[in-house]
């Protein structure tokens, strides 16, 4: 039997797949981040199956137990606490582990924060990145959102309300003022996006409660050009390399096209010349 991983509501629990429901009533274990959430789903759709826990903190000592069920012939299901396990939440190991074995893995479709709030943010969705949760410690954040800064495409992120006014002022300090949509409680009663800079979001911020999903777009400048290439084509054309050799090697290398580094080097020779001419 195949490991089952589900998708579960993330706010309205009508918001669940039919197909979820015969996994969730087939399955001889139900594998919950926590069970008294999974049990007010289950109780809500009459589902009578046996739980047990598996959180971050018993993810790896679970696995081997999981395992022996799934060799077992036993039918086991995955759910977290709302949305796809496994994005920012517990399971990933679980999946890794069971492929490793030969186990197969059965992932269906369904609930998630990420595509309802990319779309409803307004911001391009033709190519997006999904950041997770920033970094706790603060120097790990800024490094992160560094590295991340020049992508050219709208940005997701997950947000805790109680870390919100701390990543945002990170996010407008390092990325600059761009526009943005925070969006809370999606499919629930209080559903709210507010669109705006990220520095007119900031202006509301304190005191914002429930689920948050933060979208970014992406930047629009675009990345200095990395040439410390041409240091090294000088060097290598220096010791006695061709041009042609040079040329391959660094395109490997850089990423570049052989004429334009092919071009660098004879236009830096003929330049050469022209001086000793002189």
């Amino acid at each position: 039997m195949p490991l089952s991983v589900v998708p579960t509501p993330i706010g309205n629990l009508k918001d669940i797949t039919l197909r979820a429901l015969e996994v969730l009533k087939s399955a001889d274990l139900l594998l919950c981040e926590d069970t008294r959430r999974a049990l007010k789903l289950l109780n809500y759709y009459d589902i009578k199956v046996r739980m047990v826990s598996y959180h971050e903190h018993n993810e790896r000592a679970r696995v081997k137990e999981v395992l022996d069920m799934l060799a077992l012939g036993l039918n086991v299901a995955l759910v977290s606490d709302a949305g796809m396990p496994c994005i920012s939440d517990p399971g990933s190991i679980l999946v890794r582990e069971a492929i490793k074995a030969g186990f197969e893995v059965d992932v269906l479709p369904g609930p998630s924060a990420i595509l309802p709030a990319l779309v409803m943010s307004g911001l391009p969705t033709e190519r997006f990145c999904f950041l997770g949760f920033l970094p706790d410690d603060g120097k790990s954040r800024r490094e992160f959102l560094t590295s991340t800064g020049t992508f050219p495409f709208t940005c997701v992120f997950y947000v805790a309300p109680h870390k919100a006014l701390r990543d945002l002022r990170d996010i407008l300090d390092i990325w600059g003022d761009r526009q943005a949509a925070l969006i809370r409680e999606i499919s629930k009663l209080h559903q709210e996006c507010r669109r705006g800079s990220i520095s007119e979001l900031l202006e509301n911020v304190p005191g914002v409660r429930g689920e948050l999903v933060l979208v970014v777009e992406g930047s629009t400048t675009p990345p200095r050009e990395d040439e410390s290439w041409k240091a090294q084509a000088t060097c290598l054309r220096g010791q006695g390399m061709s041009v042609k050799d040079v040329a391959k090697m660094l395109s490997e290398s850089y990423g570049i096209e052989k004429n334009r580094i092919r071009k660098f080097l004879l236009d830096l020779e003929r330049m050469e010349e022209g001086k000793d001419e002189s």
